[in-house]
């Protein structure tokens, strides 16, 4: 694997096109796809209920000749799927949030491929973003999830990687272990189950790879949420710099419920948001630009993700 060092990064594959991706008024969908296709990376677009979702396969897979044939690949099995949302909100340039994200699993698909390495699909997900007033049965995550149960890939294991360009520290979200604690949903146990499996292999990666920053902690909402409405679980992966997380780790220990404020979005109109990790206060903002990034640590996010096929 290359390096990324701090003053080259963006002159290497694919964070070349990194800066095309998070210009004002670019067209994203039709950036990332001429991205894709620059990189020859195997992949196919899928529209559903109106959102544009990109899926990219192992090279040994012929997808058209098995969509073609009414077979998704995989389908019936358990394979890894990494997802990550590339749209953003308007006025915001995007970049931590969720373009690096996207980025990072750009570069993960281009390894994997080399490596060999099968059974995976990488899925950029629309509509992680909701305008005021939209409720999760909207987002593309949840409609996505419907999907894949008639795609026979109810054994997916499904990790998110959301806001991933900033710090050290490896976050992995337990937001949906307190929706849970609130829901009556049909296969809660299973979902429980399903969720625990992919956290302890989340962590065995880490300790494998002998990562000595990582935290187990509330994450304000993504596409975790929206595949969990829709009957799936999945593991939500972020970074913070590791004083913000330092500092979040001791708040949430004085104050355990603050996951509730997280879940029901009333955070942003409360006094309480002065507690989030700066990084989560500057998405979906003006202020999410490529400064606030650290791209010293982007081996280590790329690393571990490859390493979680294995």
């Amino acid at each position: 694997m290359k390096t990324i060092h701090n003053n080259n990064w963006v002159k290497q594959s694919p964070y070349d096109r990194f800066f095309y991706f998070i210009a004002p008024k670019i067209d994203r969908f039709k950036t990332l796809l001429q991205t894709i296709e620059k990189l020859g990376l195997n992949s196919t677009v899928i529209t559903i209920s109106g959102n544009r979702h990109f899926f990219i396969f192992p090279q040994a897979q012929n997808i058209q000749r098995s969509l073609a044939a009414g077979i998704f690949p995989f389908a019936g099995k358990n394979p890894y799927m990494f997802t990550a949302h590339y749209d953003r909100v308007e006025g915001s340039p995007g970049a931590n949030d969720n373009s690096i994200s996207v980025f990072h699993l750009l570069r993960a698909a281009i390894e994997l491929s080399q490596r060999n390495v099968d059974k995976w699909i990488i899925i950029f997900t629309d509509k992680e973003e909701l305008a005021l007033g939209e409720n999760l049965e909207i987002q593309g995550a949840y409609t996505l999830g419907q999907k894949l149960k008639t795609w026979g890939f109810d054994k997916a294991r499904i990790y998110n990687f959301d806001a991933c360009g900033t710090g050290d520290t490896f976050i992995f979200s337990t937001i949906t272990d307190s929706v849970l604690g609130n829901n009556e949903l049909p296969n809660i146990n299973k979902l429980r189950t399903d969720i625990a499996q992919l956290r302890n292999h989340a962590l065995d990666t880490a300790n494998h790879l002998r990562l000595d920053k990582f935290l187990l902690a509330p994450t304000p909402f993504s596409d975790d949420i929206g595949f969990l409405r829709a009957g799936f679980a999945a593991q939500t992966v972020t970074t913070l710099p590791s004083e913000e997380a330092s500092k979040y780790e001791e708040f949430l220990r004085k104050n355990p419920e603050f996951a509730r404020l997280l879940i029901t979005g009333k955070i942003k109109n409360l006094p309480e948001r002065r507690f989030l990790p700066a990084t989560w206060k500057n998405i979906n903002s003006p202020a999410d630009n490529h400064y606030r990034l650290t791209p010293q640590f982007y081996d280590t996010i790329v690393n571990f993700i490859i390493h979680l096929c294995k």
